[in-house]
């Protein structure tokens, strides 16, 4: 179920904060025990929401030592120019039409034409303070059926731990809600992220935080999306 956050709190003796547990109406972190809140109530419409994915370059402290060709492997691994890891999500829209918005293949997407998704760049080091940014326009949200957000490791040794990436939602109302992607699973590229929905409540957001051994195709496989596949660069 979700949690609205758009309600005020309550000022009687029960309230949270006179309880001694202060709740912070500015962001709301979900969590496994906490998944799903929502975005925006029935019939709402608000501006172009901002995604932003931030994480640190992954690079370790010490070099591995290695010779010839582990050497080589360790520089791709763990070189200067760390983890390039890349935003994007799967949409579904309510006419039936379906795709990817993602750096690869150059697929940036459209924020006032369908999808009404569109990406903003490729921070191809990590190093960029602003992180990458998506924007899903809001304004139409009888547009949308479901949206999922992921990352992706596109370059450089799969390290979530050291990615310590974070994705967070900016909406034009209501707080901000941020996904943590904590996990020691260090075999998958693929992170899906976040799973937005258009109920009859309104457009809810559910952390999903689940780590894809392969490719967008076996991340599209596990949430039944449909696409077809071809291989892509940037």
């Amino acid at each position: 179920m979700a949690i609205d956050y758009t309600r005020k709190p309550s000022t009687g003796q029960n309230s949270a904060s006179q309880a001694g547990a202060p709740v912070s109406l500015s962001k709301v972190t979900l969590s496994k025990a906490s998944p799903t809140i929502s975005l925006t109530k029935s019939g709402e419409k608000q501006g172009s929401m901002r995604v932003n994915l931030n994480w640190s370059t992954g690079a370790p402290a010490a070099q591995p030592k290695k010779k010839g060709f582990l050497a080589k492997l360790a520089a791709a691994s763990y070189g200067s120019g760390g983890v390039d890891l890349d935003l994007g999500c799967l949409y579904e829209l309510r006419d039936g039409s379906k795709g990817v918005v993602q750096a690869l293949g150059n697929s940036f997407g459209s924020l006032q034409d369908a999808p009404y998704i569109a990406l903003d760049g490729d921070d191809r080091s990590g190093s960029v303070s602003g992180g990458e940014n998506m924007h899903i326009n809001l304004a139409h949200p009888e547009k949308f059926a479901r949206i999922l957000i992921f990352a992706m490791i596109y370059d450089g040794a799969p390290n979530w731990a050291a990615v310590d990436g974070v994705v967070t939602l900016f909406p034009t109302s209501g707080p901000q809600v941020e996904v943590r992607l904590d996990s020691a699973e260090n075999s998958a590229r693929i992170c899906s992220i976040a799973l937005l929905e258009n109920t009859q409540a309104g457009i809810t957001v559910t952390r999903e935080v689940e780590y894809i051994q392969g490719s967008q195709a076996d991340l599209d496989k596990k949430y039944s999306w449909g696409l077809r596949w071809a291989a892509g660069r940037k």
